[in-house]
């Protein structure tokens, strides 16, 4: 694998997100994202990552969670990224979803999992965290290319229809299915943003999009990486930042970790919400 030629200084990324019927107990919590490490030795380096932790740390939050994809590949990464996350700091738990990447290898998922657990962070597989009670539970879902997405989302009916609640779930496509339950806040990773973003154009997947519609295939195939961005997600429009889907609400993280060719105008991104 080639290491990127160009990383953006690491961004933190502050907002305010409305939750209906929050507990007034809750309001004003802090929440920090971080989402696709991919440490596999290219993607990212030590120092973005200490720095990162740092940031972290130094929010003093009162939840950590984590959106997916800590390696990229073969698992053997995970106990060294796992030892340094167990420098991490939360007031109330730190909570992780697993991306596309985390199951990729056989058994990779297990391995990721128990490596994470060493670290004290509870990863969340079709399963609900109640760090501050039923009033306000915290769901992670299977990966959406896994074979337990489409069964787990049963876990959804198991909640309370007038209690908020935070999803974690890797793939932020799946907000379009998420739309038939009530979610307060999905956060989601797994685009990287794009990576490359041209001002006055868009990303580059999204200007991706657009030449698919208008060249024909037999010239498709000479753009780098146009097939590849198509199968990442369906929905660009929703690869960073904040957005409305239907009732509910969407935040995607532009993650840690870059692949080749680099960022342009795409930064790395720690995320810092505060609820209100």
């Amino acid at each position: 694998m080639l290491s990127p030629i160009w990383v953006e200084p690491l961004k933190v990324e502050r907002l305010m997100i409305a939750i209906a019927d929050l507990p007034s107990s809750l309001v004003g919590l802090k929440l920090v994202q971080l989402s696709d490490l991919h440490y596999d030795g290219f993607c990212l380096s030590d120092q973005l990552l200490e720095q990162a932790i740092c940031i972290s740390n130094q929010e003093n939050p009162d939840l950590v969670l984590l959106t997916g994809d800590y390696i990229t590949d073969e698992p053997t990464p995970i106990k060294v990224l796992s030892y340094r996350l167990k420098s991490l700091h939360s007031k109330n738990g730190i909570f992780a979803c697993l991306g596309n990447h985390d199951i990729y290898y056989p058994n990779a998922g297990t391995k990721v999992t128990k490596a994470l657990k060493s670290a004290g962070i509870e990863v969340l597989w079709n399963a609900i965290a109640t760090p501050f009670g039923l009033d306000f539970p915290i769901v992670g879902l299977a990966d959406y290319w896994s074979r337990d997405f489409k069964s787990g989302l049963a876990i959804m009916d198991q909640l309370n229809p007038n209690v908020p609640r935070i999803v974690l779930s890797h793939n932020p496509d799946t907000a379009e299915i998420l739309k038939k339950w009530r979610v307060d806040l999905q956060l989601s990773g797994h685009t990287h943003g794009g990576q490359v973003f041209i001002p006055g154009l868009g990303s580059a997947p999204i200007i991706g999009q657009h030449l698919r519609q208008i060249l024909p295939k037999s010239v498709q195939k000479f753009i780098p990486y146009l097939r590849e961005c198509s199968q990442v997600v369906k929905h660009w429009e929703w690869a960073q930042g904040y957005h409305c889907i239907g009732s509910n609400q969407l935040y995607v993280n532009r993650g840690l970790g870059t692949y080749f060719p680099g960022r342009f105008f795409c930064p790395p991104e720690i995320t810092v919400i505060t609820l209100k």
